[in-house]
């Protein structure tokens, strides 16, 4: 007995020696939790448990399920129990001596048995806890009374007229109706380019807004924006403040057609409702089969159509995004430098307007070539395989290297080091004096060049339009973009009203053409940080060599003007051995990566983010690259901030990066699966629903809304 004792309290004083409590001193679960089920009527079972003195049921260790048909039943409903901190499973709720559960549901006729599977666990206070316990039970239900209701089809819950269905909003302690009888959906055609959508949620019953939405399934056939007439707010436990319906509800689906013959299509909506003050059903599907008729807007130009075919609205819009797109481009940073440069090459002009409208020409003629020929090789490349977008010739580390190599030796030239012959005035000569159309022309290549790291509004919308349609639609973007990058030049070389506004020439001229350089070395210094991030120090040891060769070079070639052959040979063969880094850092591996940012940001993955839905958590998706300055300003100017971090914990967001500075074909599967031609991609995943993508432009306020709405 002495011995007993002392194991006794032993087991008080020391939980993890449980193990020494002889199995004589504990009841078997059976005694020490007694379960009994009856059914005080068809659509209700009471589980009760006597609890035996000293022991206790854990609260969220319990649940039931229905093992038979005929049976429709709603969750456990368990009363509060008491609050404990357990060293088990840390803060829970217990009973102790007994405790009643309720099975609500919906018997069908003829059903006279239930069986039920019961689940629990529980511990004694000596510091035992029982292993999880299941038992099986069968419940026999009372007998249906006379002319009472059947318990399934249309009448489920009792007649259409009674009390509990007074409003369509009103609450109802009715049985929850079957999906199909409490949600019903039907379609019909309104006309060629036009469905006409039905939702009748049954009275007693509510329909999320928000939580609908509807695919259309056929040849050259897609649906358009829903239009919903104006819902209902209200509070809904699971979601918040949201927008419901309580009635019949008609929207038009207008829809977008590629050609107008007629064609079968399948319906498919995904919607979402509730039972008011009951149950929430899961997201339900339908499909609804029908025939268009021939005829209705065609919204998209077949790929064949001719040259003289009349563009249709879309195209136009396109052509007018990619145009603004453009001029704004002009406002970019990664432009300016360039733009600075033009600027004073007509302020050299000193008035002559025949000479300005010529150069204004020839730089708008080297924009567009260049535009028309990027646009050439991002198409070739997609239509090869490789989802390429804009910038994406940024993501080859031999094209950094030679573009800081390319800013170095104009800066050289701006700083009065090296004044570049007829032979090489194409390449930088036109940037710092007067050159002729050549050097107009390349100043044009080089702004295109300089406004791939940049994204401007309107862009994004414009290219995927391009991306998406056929090669010569796509060109015809490519150049309105182009056009609206040489507009404001354009501009000044023939409106003399604009020309006139330009300071006249005069020695400050050569002041300012030297401060000029500066931003070229800051735009070279930019581009070996972007080479830095994407293959490590020793590619930038390697392209210094080359920026110290390349001046060494320019150096020799500008002392060797007045002297013989072997002079400029030698400054030939120092320049081209400068140029040997643009290809050893284009072979170099890329740099194992870290798996979390300094931001707290995780790095993007497909099955990350498919499991972080699955949870239910809200993720706010940031596609970016080094070499992207949007996205480079976007992170300073809002998703770096304190703000945006508070934000994402009041949402409880997870913050996921991706890096697209280099080549990543699951970056960029993702930017295709959002029909993105490049980065930045900003998408907002709510714990439901379908994600949102943010502008390219973010404000701290737009961001907040985005996630706060997810949250719900």
């Amino acid at each position: 007995m002495t011995l007993r004792l002392l194991a006794l309290l032993a087991l008080i004083g020391f939980a993890p020696m449980a193990q020494a409590v002889d199995e004589a001193d504990l009841l078997p679960i059976d005694e020490a939790f007694a379960l009994t089920a009856t059914a005080s009527d068809r659509g209700r079972i009471e589980l009760h448990w006597d609890i035996a003195d000293g022991y206790y049921l854990y609260r969220h260790r319990m649940g039931a399920e229905v093992l038979s048909t005929g049976f429709k039943v709603n969750p456990l409903q368990l009363p509060d129990g008491i609050a404990y901190t357990d060293e088990f499973f840390g803060d829970v709720e217990t009973y102790r001596d007994a405790v009643t559960g309720v099975l609500t549901g919906a018997a069908a006729d003829g059903t006279t048995v239930v069986e039920l599977r019961v689940k629990y666990q529980g511990c004694a206070d000596l510091g035992v806890c029982y292993p999880p316990h299941a038992k099986t039970l069968r419940v026999s239900l009372p007998a249906a009374a006379p002319g009472a209701a059947p318990a399934t089809g249309l009448d489920l819950l009792g007649t259409r007229g009674s009390d509990v269905f007074a409003t369509g909003s009103g609450a109802t302690d009715a049985l929850p109706l079957p999906e199909a009888e409490a949600f019903r959906f039907e379609v019909i055609v309104d006309s060629a380019d036009q469905l006409l959508l039905r939702f009748t949620p049954a009275p007693g019953y509510y329909l999320y807004r928000d939580r609908s939405g509807v695919e259309v399934r056929g040849d050259g056939v897609s649906a358009g924006p829903i239009g919903w007439p104006p819902a209902t707010s209200h509070f809904d436990e699971h979601f918040g403040d949201v927008q419901v319906y309580f009635d019949t509800v008609d929207a038009p689906l207008p829809l977008r057609r590629e050609h107008g013959d007629a064609v079968p299509v399948t319906v498919v909506a995904t919607f979402q409702g509730c039972q008011t003050d009951g149950i929430c059903y899961p997201p339900m599907t339908r499909e609804v089969a029908l025939e268009l008729p021939a005829g209705g807007r065609v919204a998209v130009p077949p790929a064949s159509a001719g040259t003289g075919s009349q563009a249709t609205p879309a195209l136009w819009l396109a052509l007018l995004l990619a145009l603004g797109g453009g001029v704004i481009l002009n406002l970019m940073p990664c432009v300016l430098p360039v733009l600075s440069l033009k600027a004073l090459s007509l302020a050299q002009g000193g008035g002559d307007r025949r000479k300005a409208r010529s150069q204004a020409l020839w730089y708008t003629a080297g924009v567009l070539a260049s535009f028309a020929l990027v646009g050439a090789a991002a198409l070739s490349l997609r239509q090869a395989g490789l989802a390429l977008g804009w910038g994406f010739q940024l993501q080859q580390p031999g094209v950094i290297t030679a573009l800081a190599l390319v800013m170095v030796a104009i800066g050289l030239s701006l700083s009065g080091v090296v004044a570049f012959g007829a032979t090489l005035a194409g390449t930088g000569q036109s940037l710092a004096q007067k050159s002729g159309p050549a050097g107009d022309f390349f100043t044009g290549v080089l702004a295109v060049v300089v406004a791939s790291p940049c994204t401007a509004p309107f862009m994004g919308s414009a290219l995927a339009f391009a991306f998406a349609a056929s090669p010569a639609v796509a060109i015809g973007v490519f150049l309105a973009l182009g056009l609206g990058l040489a507009l404001p030049f354009l501009l000044i070389g023939f409106v003399p009203a604009l020309a006139a506004r330009l300071p006249k020439p005069g020695a400050w001229m050569e002041t300012f053409k030297h401060l000029l350089a500066f931003p070229m070395y800051l735009t070279a210094v930019w581009l070996l940080w972007v080479l830095a991030k994407q293959r490590g120090a020793d590619a930038i040891g390697l392209a210094l060599v080359g920026v110290v060769g390349l001046g060494l070079g320019l150096w020799l070639w500008e002392k060797a003007r007045w002297k013989g052959v072997a002079a400029k040979t030698l400054a030939a063969l120092v320049i081209a051995l400068s140029l040997w880094p643009v290809v050893a850092v284009q072979r170099m591996p890329v740099p194992v990566r870290a798996e979390a940012s300094a931001d707290g940001a995780v790095v993007y993955s497909a099955q990350r983010l498919e499991q972080l839905r699955r949870d239910g958590r809200v993720v706010f998706v940031n596609m970016t690259a080094d070499w992207c300055v949007s996205c480079k300003a976007n992170e300073r100017t809002v998703l770096g901030r304190d703000a945006f971090k508070a934000a994402l914990e009041r949402a409880g967001a997870v913050y996921m990066k991706g890096d697209w500075t280099d080549v990543d074909p699951e970056i960029t599967a993702f930017l295709e699966s959002h029909k993105a031609v490049g980065v930045p991609l900003y998408v907002v995943y709510p714990r439901q629903g379908e994600p949102r993508v943010l502008p390219t432009i973010l404000t701290q306020g737009m961001v907040e809304a985005a996630l706060e709405e997810a949250a719900r």
